[in-house]
Formats: structure tokens, sequence, C-alpha cells
């Protein structure tokens, strides 16, 4: 269950302020980078005063529990898709997200291409890169990822804004950020979702635009 004495509205004053602090210390405009807010598996009593106190970008992990949450709210708020999507999800997707950020694969690609061709819904695209190579994990590897960028806008047609990344928990997180800005740049691509609640501080001086943050503003997540 929660802790009765958390308080996500504070916990998030607590993380805008630090995200200032950071953006300022790293020569960068505060207004530069968004919070996303992760919400993933928490109950909607934590999510609610956040939204209420003026949060608009959040961040979920899978298809039909954003719908469930968001469907009577949608146009209170950004939705950004930070889990895997399946290519069988497609439509759903582009008709509920405004951006997708785990783009990673040739099939996908092509799923995504055929859904928005027959929705008309086009969200923005950030194409996921896998900067530690974990096995486990998604995300396409680094030395493929300028040529499967260049085969999302040119075979594929999409609309691919920028780049996110996970890096391993169990190293220094920001040899990864500085990758993933360094594939960002050589591609002109300007989006970077890449921080989460335990680093985004120094992803911000990595170059980060949006930062996906959870436990720091909601609390431990449900089980």
């Amino acid at each position: 269950m929660p802790h009765a004495d958390f308080d996500p509205v504070e916990a998030r004053r607590a993380v805008l302020e630090r995200m200032d602090e950071a953006a300022r210390a790293a020569g960068r405009e505060p207004s530069a980078i968004t919070l996303t807010a992760v919400c993933k598996k928490q109950p909607w009593d934590r999510v609610a005063p956040v939204l209420a106190a003026g949060q608009r970008v959040f961040g979920e992990n899978r298809v039909q529990e954003a719908a469930e949450r968001w469907r009577e709210r949608r146009d209170a708020v950004e939705l950004r898709l930070i889990g895997p999507l399946q290519s069988n999800k497609t439509r759903e997707a582009v008709k509920l997200f405004d951006v997708i950020e785990t783009l990673d694969r040739p099939r996908l690609a092509k799923a995504l291409a055929d859904a928005i061709a027959v929705t008309g819904d086009a969200p923005k695209l950030l194409i996921q890169v896998n900067t530690g190579e974990e096995p486990q994990k998604a995300g396409v590897a680094p030395a493929g990822a300028d040529a499967f960028i260049a085969a999302c806008r040119i075979e594929f047609g999409l609309p691919i804004t920028g780049l996110m990344c996970i890096p391993p928990f169990d190293e220094p997180a920001g040899p990864h950020f500085a990758l993933l800005a360094k594939i960002a740049r050589r591609n002109g691509l300007a989006d970077l979702s890449m921080g989460m609640s335990a680093d985004f501080p120094l992803a911000i001086r990595f170059g980060a635009t949006h930062v996906r943050v959870g436990e720091a503003l909601f609390g431990p997540r449900q089980v």
C-alpha cells in the first residue's frame, strides 16, 4: 500500500526544482527539459494529485493499462509510451499515444507505418538504443543505430524525432547518455529521452530533453 505520509505534489515540486538546478548548472534553459511522470502500476490516488498540480506529460509502459487509465481524461495530457510495443498493438498505440519512445526493430517500424497510414494518427517516434548492448533489454545496438534511423526515415517514412535509452543499472550512466547524445547529433535528432529517478540530473547535463521519473514522484510502484 502507498505510504500515508508520501506527498506526490511535494515530490513533484522537489523534482522540478532539481531539474531546474541541473539545467542551470549545465548552462541550459530549464524550459528545454520536460518532466515525464512515469505512472505505470501506480494507483490513481497517487497520480490524480500530480495531474491536479499541473503535470501534463505522463509515461506508460503498456497500451492497455494506459487506455484504461486515460481514456476519459485523454484531452488533458500528453501520453508517451515508454515500454515495449508489440507489432499487433500498433493501431491502438498510434491512436492513444502522442509519442512512442520504443521503436527498435524493422518489423515494428513497418507495423507503425501501416498503422499510421490506416488511422491517420501520427505520433512522434523515438528510437530506443540499447547503449549497454544488454541481451535481455530491448533497443537497437549502437553500431546499428544510424542504419536503422535511415531505414525508418527513408524506407518506412516515419517521423523520427529522437532517441531513448535505459543505461545498465550496474554501470555509470554518464557514458551511455553521452553515447546517445552523440548518435542523436550526427543524425540531426533533437529529442533525447534519458534519465530516471536516480540519475536525471546527470542526464540533463548530457543533453536530455525529457526525463522519465517514476518513484521519485509517486513512491514505490505497486506490485
